[in-house]
């Protein structure tokens, strides 16, 4: 097992998943069902239409593209059948594909019409209908592949039938619309012409599949199929068995401060994972914040907030098997016996333009690390064990440290931006060390604005909120279950709470990666106000605060630290693999196409002007 002290901080880990997210994101969409079915319609009518222009067969025109309308149903019910419990293909889907394989076939055809009206020869647009039925062919062979989980013979149906159907509906039609039987020239050339098309198609999927085997030992194509499943469906457990399988065992750090009034009763908890909800959507971590959150508002009937702890895409945990061995850890660790009433006034730190807020609770440092309004991402775990240290030297037990993930305003983080963390963590933890302690007294509220979605950038969790008083001093701790948050909105909160009689604070976000990959922009997700009416935002959390306030009460407080064994994490080397597969696979698709397409494609020309 690796210890966790041993993984680096890989600073381009965010730019391999924001690749990654930007090259799903970009899936197509397609049109409504019944869109579809109309185009499809009208392709095929005024397709039969102009085929038979130049023998001035009108009926039979319209007879045609009915017949390749109703084919076209009729197969796409037959292959959803076929494949049954496929999660990415339904009628709409199945139907989009055709109409997109026949504007393919169709150009050919009426290129074939321009040319047989030239010649005046039938047999040239036979010629370039036969060369359309080798293309869509391919595209459907080719698309069935990528994308089906039930092997190469279902592939095979799906992708052929429709075709198969088509060529067979022109043959039968063409004596009666043309007046002359076709020569049998015409029957062998699809026979000669689909072994060198699965030849072509399984040749292009074993070059893709060999780079995804370079790079992580699992094909391309399974890969493509799992992302696929998960982006088009939500269906998670196909990708996430893949990471299982990828994963390596780590052992996983989960700190926690615990507040109970004078009946005992939990007050609120405030849990602060060192891993990383993500990679994106509902796969592996990146709901974890919510389902903590979650599970112990179940158990302990009281607020919970997840802020975001230190650590990167390197600690994404596998699956929800993983989630759920963290989640259980927790939930048993919670019979705390070393509870104190008392805690250090709130107090910031400042070096250059990094900051820390520091209070002590009990005999645990609590921080809160921020460079905002500069872009505020992923941590490395080394400020944890400089906070930790620093503590102990002051005589305190330990510390506990948040990225407070609260601002962006580009795509990178400045290492050198690390030196002035580094100082306003040992600056803060010193001067707060030496603050006399005092009662402590806690009110907690949460809210989950119904107004905001995932693709607004909101999160289940809503925003949840603990606030502290000591002595004359009342700060509260804002926790917005997001991905970071646009430039500049953490002061407006700030000030905003200031009009309410809170004196300082923070604004948290927990990092879910929940939102990711949910919108079709660049990032593949909106930070907390970018799409959010933040005048809106501002007012719930004024009104969540103003509710905490309200039921401050006398507070026992007890912390506690814990490792998680054996968990199972993606990882660094795997997340980069993953997310530069991407991009290594789509350069190897580029040049086998350019090579292997080309060439089937002269010599199936080339059969086709010998027929």
């Amino acid at each position: 097992m690796e210890s966790l002290k041993s993984i680096p901080m890989t600073s381009n880990q965010q730019d391999y998943i924001d690749q990654a997210v930007k090259r799903y994101s970009s899936l197509f969409t397609l049109p409504t069902h019944r869109r579809v079915l109309v185009l499809l319609f009208a392709l095929c009518l005024g397709g039969g239409l102009v085929a038979l222009l130049p023998f001035s067969q009108f009926y039979f025109g319209i007879a045609l593209g009915l017949g390749f309308f109703v084919i076209t149903i009729f197969s796409d019910a037959v292959i959803c059948r076929l494949l049954g419990s496929e999660p990415i293909y339904n009628a709409r889907r199945c139907n989009a594909l055709s109409l997109y394989s026949s504007v393919v076939w169709f150009a050919l055809m009426f290129m074939g019409t321009g040319l047989g009206l030239y010649f005046g020869s039938a047999d040239v647009w036979l010629k370039l209908f036969l060369l359309g039925f080798c293309a869509v062919s391919l595209l459907r062979l080719l698309v069935y592949s990528a994308t089906l989980f039930k092997g190469i013979t279902i592939a095979f149906i799906s992708a052929l039938l429709q075709p198969i159907a088509w060529l067979v509906f022109v043959y039968l039609m063409w004596p009666l619309a043309i007046g002359a039987f076709i020569d049998v020239s015409f029957f062998v050339f699809p026979m000669v012409s689909l072994p060198i098309i699965v030849a072509t198609v399984s040749f292009f999927v074993f070059l893709i599949n060999q780079v995804g085997k370079r790079t992580l030992g699992v094909s391309s194509m399974m890969l493509l199929k799992t992302f696929l499943v998960n982006w088009i469906e939500d269906i998670n457990a196909p990708l996430e068995n893949t990471l299982e399988k990828l994963g390596t065992e780590q052992s996983v750090d989960v700190s926690f401060l615990v507040f109970r009034n004078a009946r005992n009763k939990m007050k609120a908890v405030m849990v602060v994972p060192a891993l990383h909800p993500g990679p994106f959507k509902n796969v592996g971590s990146s709901f974890l914040p919510y389902l903590v959150q979650s599970e112990l508002e179940k158990r302990l009937d009281c607020v919970v907030s997840v802020p975001h702890g230190l650590f990167g895409h390197e600690l994404d945990l596998a699956s929800q098997a993983q989630n759920q061995k963290v989640i259980n850890a927790i939930l048993n660790s919670l019979n705390l016996d070393k509870f104190g009433n008392t805690a250090s006034p709130f107090k910031r730190a400042r070096s250059e333009k990094a900051s820390a807020c520091c209070q002590v609770f009990n005999d645990c440092a609590l921080l809160a690390l921020t460079v905002a309004p500069d872009t505020t991402e992923d941590l490395p775990q080394e400020l944890g064990f400089l906070a930790i240290e620093e503590a102990e030297k002051k005589g305190l037990a330990s510390a506990i440290v948040i990225n407070a993930h609260n601002s962006i305003d580009s795509d990178t983080f400045n290492p050198e931006t690390l030196v002035s963390l580094k100082r306003t963590v040992t600056g803060s933890i010193s001067e707060t060390a030496s603050s006399e302690h005092l009662p402590l007294r806690i009110g907690a509220a949460k809210l989950v604005p119904n107004e905001f979605s995932l693709e607004d950038g909101m999160g289940p969790g809503g925003i949840s909120v603990i606030v502290s008083r000591v002595g004359e001093q009342t700060v509260a701790y804002v926790t917005i279950d997001g991905n970071n948050m646009v430039s500049g909105l953490r002061e407006s909160i700030l000030t905003a709470l200031r009009d309410i009689g809170v004196d300082d604070g923070e604004i948290l976000t927990t990092d879910t990666h929940a939102v990711s990959a949910v919108v079709l922009n660049r990032r593949g997700y909106h930070p907390v106000g970018e799409v959010m009416d933040q005048d809106k935002l501002i007012y719930y959390i004024k009104t969540v605060v103003s509710e905490a306030v309200k039921n401050l009460e006398p507070i026992q407080v007890a912390w506690r630290s814990i490792t998680v064994p054996n968990v199972k994490v993606i990882g660094a080397k795997q997340i980069e693999g993953l997310c530069t597969l991407t991009d290594k696979a789509m350069k190897k698709a580029k040049s086998a196409a350019l090579t292997l397409f080309p060439i089937a494609s002269a010599v199936l020309i080339l059969l086709l002007l010998l027929t």
